[in-house]
């Protein structure tokens, strides 16, 4: 397996395929999944004549399971090091969720032409908690919720949420994919029960507003009117006021992992934003 060891010794998986004098196009997966999320992009980024990397975040997937560094700042850091380690220049950074989060973080401090555009989709920042300062966030109760379900019975958490919001499958009406359940599953247990209970407090804790400020590069910001996860009012169309080069586009209906069940609408969207 391709991994790179950082700083603390910790070993991040990643995939890198394509022409490696091509535009970098780099994936960063949601919580608590790992790069496979991103498969159905990186084949069709890769048809279109792009190099497509995805790594697995600190304690997900095929890296190594973490028991301390599962924070925004350490997430970032460790992209950098992948950035480096892969000479990325000019690449396009895509985030998902938490990984929109981890995008946000790392673009704002990125060295100088590593990074040409990135896109935040149905993404956390700039801060889910709720708070005096966030008056329209969700109840830390929500995410406490989260920790006591995953250290309760994860194996059972992680069927209960793509079954249910993070697909929209529990809409009436729902075309409902056991594949892409089953995917989520998959990817969830392979992953570290410590490193994926600290990244609950990283996703939903962590104030991305002063990364989105010093942000100059374009960034496409992507958002489902339907997102049961990550609530549209209080992320992407907060985010969007403060970035100073962004473009929001919505969808109506839309769920939380959009472009798993509607790739026929984002990936087209993402391929015209990467080539503007």
């Amino acid at each position: 397996m391709a991994t790179i060891t950082t700083r603390d010794g910790t070993n991040i998986f990643y995939k890198d395929w394509g022409p490696k004098d091509a535009q970098p196009v780099v994936f960063h997966h949601g919580w608590p999944l790992s790069g496979d999320d991103w498969d159905n992009q990186m084949l069709f980024f890769l048809a279109n004549g792009y190099r497509v990397i995805a790594h697995d975040r600190r304690g997900h997937g095929r890296s190594d399971q973490t028991d301390t560094g599962n924070d925004m700042d350490t997430y970032a850091a460790d992209v950098a090091e992948l950035a480096s380690a892969l000479d990325l220049k000019n690449a396009i950074h895509i985030g998902h969720s938490t990984g929109g989060g981890e995008v946000a973080r790392y673009v704002a401090r990125a060295e100088k032409g590593r990074v040409a555009k990135a896109v935040l989709m149905a993404a956390v920042p700039p801060v889910m908690v709720r708070s005096e300062k966030n008056p329209e966030g969700l109840p830390i109760e929500v995410f406490d919720g989260f920790r006591s379900a995953l250290a309760a019975n994860r194996a059972q958490f992680y069927i209960d949420i793509p079954t249910g919001p993070f697909y929209g499958f529990n809409r009436e009406g729902a075309e409902i994919s056991q594949g892409l359940i089953d995917n989520w599953w998959r990817q969830g247990m392979a992953g570290g029960a410590k490193a994926q209970y600290d990244c609950i407090a990283a996703f939903s804790e962590t104030d991305f507003t002063e990364d989105l400020k010093a942000i100059t590069v374009p960034v496409l910001v992507l958002h489902g009117e339907d997102d049961q996860v990550v609530p549209i009012a209080d992320s992407a169309l907060k985010s969007i006021d403060l970035l100073q080069n962004g473009t929001l586009k919505t969808y109506p209906g839309l769920p939380h992992g959009l472009f798993a069940t509607n790739p026929d609408i984002i990936n087209p969207e993402l391929l015209a934003f990467a080539k503007a």
